[in-house]
């Protein structure tokens, strides 16, 4: 073992004189390790909300979505078989998107209805992975009632169920002897889906692709938009790019996902951001502990100190001295801070016993993602932060002088 290792381990566990600086050493150690279990357990459920609040928002919606500037896509086949070939893309599919009104017998009710194909809408939504009741495929089930699916809180609010029929209101209107009134369609309740995203599951329906255009006046081949998944959804930019380029550039367009939802995700990180220097400073009271017992431990040692260096021990290496007695100190804590962090961040993960309100949240459980970036980069920050607070001590001790100092004792 090292001389320096050898003192600095001495002071730190041998008994002192003075309790109080032991009291206050380990004070540093619960600061430090208390701040970095905060820092780890609000981390991890901070990006485990952010990524599951992606990947159910992109389980809903596409990856990209690529349309025609100022009307519907004609000739939707074609564009999808080039759009298919484009590197990156795991699937397409036509969409037809229109703002209606659901009524049963009650006040009507504002929905956002989405006309699918339910066979390539399986490659690029995950609605069938949601279904409670029916399945996607009964959107196309012959029979002289079209056939709807309907969010779960949708369907509670209307008192539906499999087999009930609703009234579909469009906002196209048609002439009559009575002037121009709404278009009335009735469909079928064949299915009923559960996203946990309260918002989606009470204001979303689905038809299949062929009601849809038959219901708001689009032609038979035609579609809205193009709904596309990709292998990689960050490559979503320069696919999209590609995308364009492969349907021939104007009048089409391409949006991604990051296009139109890129401000909630900035919040997210922003928010996690702040977080994260919020709870540094619990961090940072433990590092200026390790100032102040580290200082008082230089002030009770100025003796031991003086006699060191006369028997010809460096000021280089008083220096080490106290600057691996705060390191250990730091890693103590930062190492108890870990233990702490990732056990408490692993049981709510595994117990899942804190509920969310599920009419706020997108879950209904708090999410937890450990992410080893995040804890190696909350490892580093608090180390240095310990590190930096012994820098003045340190050097406080190796700048005694040997003489001045036995002078006065």
């Amino acid at each position: 073992m090292k001389f320096e290792l050898f003192i600095a381990l001495r002071y730190l566990l041998t008994k002192r004189e003075h309790s109080f600086i032991s009291v206050i050493s380990l004070m540093s150690v619960l600061g430090v390790g208390l701040g970095v279990a905060a820092l780890i357990v609000v981390m991890a459920v901070m990006s485990g909300f952010s990524t599951e609040f992606r990947d159910k928002l992109l389980g809903l919606s596409s990856h990209v979505i690529a349309g025609v500037t100022g009307g519907a896509m004609r000739n939707y086949d074609a564009q999808m078989a080039k759009v298919a070939k484009v590197p990156g893309v795991s699937g397409v599919t036509p969409i037809i998107y229109a703002e209606v009104m659901l009524s049963r017998a009650g006040a009507p009710k504002g929905v956002i209805l989405r006309g699918i194909d339910p066979a390539s809408a399986r490659a690029v939504l995950a609605i069938h992975k949601d279904m409670v009741f029916g399945a996607v495929d009964d959107l196309e089930k012959p029979s002289d009632v079209p056939g709807i699916l309907l969010g779960s809180e949708l369907a509670a609010r209307m008192g539906v169920g499999l087999g009930s029929t609703v009234n579909v209101l469009t906002p196209s209107l048609r002439g009559s002897a009575v002037g121009f009134t709404p278009k009335v369609k009735i469909f079928q309740v064949v299915g009923v889906f559960k996203t946990h995203m309260y918002e989606y599951d009470s204001s979303s329906a689905f038809v299949s692709l062929g009601a849809a255009q038959d219901m708001l006046g689009f032609k038979p081949d035609s579609a809205l938009y193009l709904d596309v998944r990709l292998h990689d959804p960050d490559d979503a930019p320069r696919i999209a790019e590609d995308i364009s380029q492969a349907l021939g550039g104007m009048p089409y367009y391409t949006r991604t996902w990051v296009d139109m939802n890129g401000n909630i995700f900035a919040a997210l990180k922003l928010e996690k951001a702040g977080l994260f220097v919020v709870l540094l400073m619990i961090v940072l009271v433990g590092s200026f502990s390790i100032i102040t017992s580290l200082v008082l431990l230089v002030m009770e040692k100025t003796r031991d100190i003086a006699i060191l260096m006369s028997m010809g021990a460096q000021a280089d290496s008083i220096r080490r001295i106290f600057l691996l007695q705060g390191c250990i100190i730091g890693a103590v804590g930062t190492v108890m801070g870990y233990a702490l962090g990732i056990g408490l961040a692993l049981t709510i993960k595994h117990f899942q016993f804190i509920k969310l309100p599920a009419d706020v949240y997108p879950m209904d459980t708090i999410p937890v993602l450990l992410n080893w970036v995040d804890l190696v980069g909350i490892g580093v920050t608090a180390f240095g932060l310990c590190f930096l607070s012994t820098l003045y001590p340190a050097s406080k001790a190796a700048s005694l002088k040997p003489v001045e100092a036995l002078r006065h004792d």
